[in-house]
């Protein structure tokens, strides 16, 4: 399934055993089963991360209401580190110099899972076109013309 999701959600638990979920906006999936995220402004995450490495991500396109979710563990790349510049390639190629990556969060995905909305579950016979028709107009918003 093709992505058209705009942000990543990072899901991570503190040491005291408190949730935490964040928008990231910079991410990168470089090959099958990593999962690179820019760590621009995100503290808490990384607290988090050191403390306990398992983590979850869910990536959503908001008008198919659709998506994935991946689990996995995460470690943190500081960008003084051997390494760095490889994982942070793909995601600098996506800001270029409008943020500084202080890190890289990256994440070994163990488990990938299909998101759907209760719409297609409970009525099979839900499109995606229908979904997301009802989404642009929830939002207010009209398909961009891509001539």
């Amino acid at each position: 399934m093709e992505d058209r999701a705009i942000l990543c959600w990072l899901a991570t638990v503190s040491e005291e055993g408190l949730p935490n979920v964040s928008p990231k906006e910079v991410y990168a999936e470089p090959s099958e089963g990593v999962f690179l995220i820019a760590e621009i402004a995100s503290g808490r995450s990384l607290r988090n991360i050191r403390a306990n490495p398992a983590v979850c991500i869910s990536l959503i396109d908001v008008f198919s209401q659709r998506g994935r979710r991946l689990e996995g563990r995460a470690r943190v790349v500081p960008a003084d580190s051997e390494g760095f510049d490889a994982l942070a390639a793909p995601l600098l190629a996506q800001v270029g110099t409008r943020f500084r990556i202080r890190n890289v969060i990256a994440v070994d995905v163990s488990t990938e899972s299909a998101v759907r909305a209760p719409s297609y579950l409970f009525y099979p016979e839900t499109e995606v076109a229908e979904m997301r028709e009802g989404a642009m107009r929830s939002y207010g918003v009209r398909p961009r013309d891509d001539r």
